[in-house]
């Protein structure tokens, strides 16, 4: 970061051709309401997330420092580092951060970029961006993605440091940010049947407030994902499998498995998925199933963020999902209703946890993007019953 905003305002003063200098700003404002039993209060918040930087050019070298900060307007909730424990989470808390500070080199076949950015891989199951988050996750890393031969990619990261969703007033085992040494390694081929894509994340939580290690890990897997044409209907899939266990000074002795099997159909209109997720389990001993702390997880296993961090016992996820899109309504584009039902069980025994129900719906209207989602999570064997609502407007220049 200390090299980046020098070399920022040394391209803002350089005359050259090929040089570029533009601002980025976007701003998301959001109502989220939650109701969740045993506890005796419901919780509320309405928060205002702004980020703004700046991005220069010169040649094959690019320049970006972009700085967030969230306010909290309505603050009836707990959001992980203070407020009333009476209340559920809203994982939100004010803060105002670098969020990214990077410097990225183009060449012919490598892109190499050093500094605070964002990672995401695959569908971010595993490393992410936690981008519904308001604060989001970024990495202090350098990066190497190159591109040898037509069709082949090769993607490997080495991350010192994770900064986490809770902002500068992180603390205990919420920190601001968690130090050790991540490597995230991709290679994926673009075959004739999908994207098949090899991986290996070696996972270093160095803090031991932090779960006491016991989120170091190391996963090796493979995934493929494709799209089809069946005339004018669009079938998607993708298929994957990982083994994972424990790492470094992890006290745990453990070996967990993950699975996925998804496939949907775009109709031109309406919209159909099925999918099964399991992240299995061990022994049954608290963090030995399979976890994914780096990854963004509440686009998995429901929006009620009931399994962010898996059971000792694992769980499998059947999903079903259904909707519909437009792409105009009037000055509206891209209206979508979508519905998503999961029934969770247990890995390990096999006990049904729970069922859970998901709504959004979306538009947008120029540069600014209105969304309402709702999830409803009924427990049986895991957690308790919870219900979330959500109003979003999300703007980006």
């Amino acid at each position: 970061m200390r090299i980046v905003l020098p070399l920022i305002g040394l391209l803002a003063a350089t005359p050259a051709t090929g040089q570029t200098l533009k601002p980025r700003i976007d701003a998301r404002l959001r109502y989220e309401q939650v109701e969740q039993d045993g506890l005796p209060l419901d919780a509320q918040a309405v928060t205002l997330r702004v980020r703004a930087g700046v991005q220069g050019s010169l040649g094959p070298l690019t320049a970006l420092v972009e700085a967030q900060g969230n306010l909290a307007i309505v603050d009836d909730r707990f959001d992980g580092l203070s407020g009333s424990a009476a209340r559920p989470l809203i994982a939100d808390p004010e803060t105002v951060a670098i969020h990214r500070a990077q410097l990225a080199l183009k060449l012919p076949v490598v892109t190499l970029t050093a500094g605070r950015q964002r990672i995401t891989l695959d569908e971010e199951r595993f490393v992410g961006a936690v981008g519904f988050r308001q604060n989001g996750q970024s990495f202090d890393a350098v990066r190497a993605e190159a591109t040898p031969v037509k069709g082949v990619k090769a993607d490997l990261s080495y991350a010192w440091s994770v900064r986490t969703i809770w902002g500068i007033d992180g603390t205990g085992a919420r920190q601001r940010a968690v130090g050790g040494d991540n490597v995230f390694a991709n290679l994926s081929w673009a075959s004739p049947v999908g994207t098949l894509t090899g991986f290996g994340y070696w996972v270093d939580q160095d803090e031991a407030v932090v779960q006491g290690y016991r989120l170091s890990s190391r996963t090796f897997g493979v995934r493929l994902a494709g799209v089809r044409m069946l005339g004018k209907a669009k079938l998607a899939y993708q298929l994957s499998h990982a083994r994972q266990n424990d790492r470094g000074r992890n006290p745990n002795d453990y070996s967990a498995s993950y699975w996925l099997a998804e496939v949907s159909v775009d109709l031109n209109g309406p919209k159909l998925g099925i999918g099964y997720e399991v992240l299995g389990a061990d022994t049954g001993v608290a963090l030995t199933s399979f976890q994914t702390p780096l990854g963004t997880n509440f686009k998995f296993q429901g929006w009620a963020d009931k399994y962010l961090a898996t059971p000792p016992d694992g769980v499998r996820d059947l999903y079903l999902s259904a909707g519909w899109v437009w792409k105009a309504i009037g000055p509206a584009k891209g209206v979508t209703l979508q519905a998503a039902w999961h029934r969770f069980e247990s890995d390990r025994l096999t006990r049904h946890y729970g069922d859970e129900l998901n709504l959004v719906a979306l538009a947008k209207l120029g540069k600014t993007t209105a969304s309402v989602r709702f999830a409803d999570y009924r427990a049986t064997g895991f957690a308790t019953d919870t219900r979330k609502f959500w109003l979003q407007l999300d703007w980006t220049l």
